[in-house]
């Protein structure tokens, strides 16, 4: 990431912090009860345990990979060679994404969940932790490799891996799966591909599910993928969480609502 790009992220994120809403905003119960239950939790549960301690080991690790980065372009430069503690470092979510991730897996009773992005498998992890059977698509081989052995070393057995470019593979697994209950989108980070994997999901999605957006406001492109998503008829209701979007598709909200809260 580029120092402007940093500036200008840095600037958006200010405009967000001082412009999110909190519990007082909110006049929906749906969204209440998910705020208070699910996004204000701040109490350490110990399912986290493990995969905290994985993410440790991981940022330790002076393993060197060879990757295929098949997305709008790497935080850590050009080169095909990454140490696995960069990765982690640069390209995981923070800890209180993937424990938000679990408790919106156990909120949302969700069985089947699709992931567009493995990365290392600690996002993965926490949502099969919760109890989540995982499908998860991931461009590089050799990182979906090491995702699978921290996947072993944790014991999960609900991860199911695919391996390819998006644009070819979300087609077949969707075809494979069950519908899923919860759909998380964290690769690309493009305009029209980002848009695309909506669409394409959405034939697919219950109702009532949830599709996570990541790096909504990462560049203009992605904050117009963003809004493209708000707008489209079968959207009910989505929260801009800054970094990540949450966009629920459910015919029990009579009325499209929008809201930017605080996490």
């Amino acid at each position: 990431m580029s120092l402007r790009h940093q500036a200008a992220l840095a600037k958006k994120y200010i405009r967000y912090y001082f412009r999110a809403g909190n519990r007082h905003d909110v006049h929906s119960p749906f969204v209440y009860t998910l705020l208070e239950e699910v996004l204000n939790h701040r109490g350490h549960l110990p399912a986290y345990d493990a995969v905290e301690a994985l993410r440790t080991r991981l940022l330790a690790s002076a393993d060197v990979i060879e990757v295929t980065d098949l997305g709008a372009g790497s935080l850590m430069g050009a080169t095909n060679t990454r140490k696995i503690r960069d990765i982690v470092r640069h390209a995981a979510k923070p800890a209180k994404y993937g424990q938000l991730f679990y408790r919106l897996v156990k909120h949302l009773n969700a069985g089947t969940v699709l992931e567009l992005g493995t990365s290392m498998g600690l996002s993965t992890a926490y949502m099969a932790t919760a109890g989540a059977t995982v499908h998860t698509i991931e461009g590089c081989p050799n990182i979906a490799a090491r995702a699978r052995a921290n996947f072993d070393s944790l014991g999960l057995q609900n991860v199911h891996q695919y391996i390819g470019n998006f644009d070819t593979e979300l087609a077949k697994v969707l075809a494979a799966i069950p519908a899923p209950d919860m759909v998380y989108i964290d690769g690309n980070h493009r305009e029209g591909p980002t848009v695309q994997y909506f669409l394409d999901c959405l034939p697919k999605m219950k109702h009532s599910s949830l599709l996570i957006f990541d790096d909504i406001h990462w560049t203009e492109g992605m904050e117009n993928a963003w809004a493209t998503i708000q707008a489209h008829p079968a959207v009910t209701l989505t929260i801009d969480l800054f970094f990540i979007g949450l966009v629920f598709i459910s015919p029990d909200f009579k009325v499209k609502q929008h809201f930017t809260l605080k996490f």
